[in-house]
């Protein structure tokens, strides 16, 4: 018996990895996504597309409608560079390709002011900079990827966060969050602009405000905004900080699936067309 239970494990990691290797064509995958305005949300075409440090190097340009795709980018972290006429060059910074999924970015380029003197330009990464443009202080952006890349995230944003200036975990057994010194029960979440309850298991049994860990998948997060003080004025019922949650654009092209197995639990996704060769979203 224990000998047949070990032959069917076996052979399925070999299946699974079989079909990876199909899948990625062997240790490869796509970045496709779009470029546009910051302001206007207009698509931008002829905008270069660079994934820097590749051998031979990665790069193309946007369409009509502002879409690229990169196609056999071998798998790693890259920083992708993105370059426009009359426009600041965006960085994606230590991009994670990996062989389950697809890349698809949605990029947004932020118009060049020119001056009659010379200047100098530099390209950096901003974590201080946010989506929300009223957000001018005590704020920034995190993304989902984030979530997994500090000590004692946990795919989890709330836990991710207590590593920030100004942010400490009132108990490490739960995410309650404590800005500034004041209450996690001061902090406000929203999800694409609609003030949640608490988005956390066990919510309700701690009365601190927290839980045991995020609803939230990993999967499902695109790039969001965390305040811990001078909030917009949209945010009028925060009293300790906000995250306000964003979700992010599944794959309209190809179908895809992602699995994940630990201690915390199972997490199963799927995304993709209902229809193959058709663009909309399951």
């Amino acid at each position: 018996m224990k000998k047949t239970v070990l032959l069917f494990m076996i052979g399925f990691v070999l299946i699974m990895n079989y079909s990876f290797a199909q899948e990625t064509n062997g240790l490869s995958q796509t970045i496709r996504g779009q470029v546009i305005d910051k302001e206007t949300q207009i698509t931008l075409a002829g905008a270069t597309i660079i994934v820097l440090n590749t051998n031979p190097l990665k790069a193309t340009i946007t369409d009509i409608d502002g879409n690229f795709n990169i196609e056999n980018v071998p798998l790693g972290r890259f920083n992708i560079q993105v370059n426009y006429l009359g426009y600041e060059t965006y960085t994606v910074s230590e991009m994670q390709i990996t062989a389950s999924k697809e890349v698809v970015l949605k990029i947004q380029l932020q118009e060049k002011a020119f001056a009659l003197d010379e200047v100098t330009i530099k390209a950096y990464e901003n974590k201080a900079g946010t989506i929300n443009s009223m957000a001018t202080i005590s704020a920034r952006t995190f993304s989902a990827e984030e979530t997994h890349r500090y000590a004692g995230g946990m795919d989890d944003p709330a836990r991710m966060a207590s590593a920030f200036a100004g942010v400490a975990v009132g108990n490490v057994q739960d995410n309650s969050i404590i800005i500034r010194g004041n209450s996690p029960k001061g902090v406000l979440w929203t999800l694409e602009g609609v003030e949640i309850p608490n988005p956390s298991h066990f919510a309700g049994a701690n009365v601190a405000g927290g839980g045991f860990t995020t609803l939230f998948s990993n999967h499902l997060l695109a790039n969001s905004d965390f305040f811990t003080g001078a909030f917009p004025a949209e945010y009028g019922n925060a009293l300790a900080g906000v995250f306000d949650i964003k979700l992010r654009n599944g794959n309209n092209e190809e179908r895809e699936y992602a699995f994940q197995a630990g201690v915390m639990g199972i997490d199963f996704a799927a995304e993709g067309p209902f229809k193959k060769g058709k663009k909309h979203l399951i």
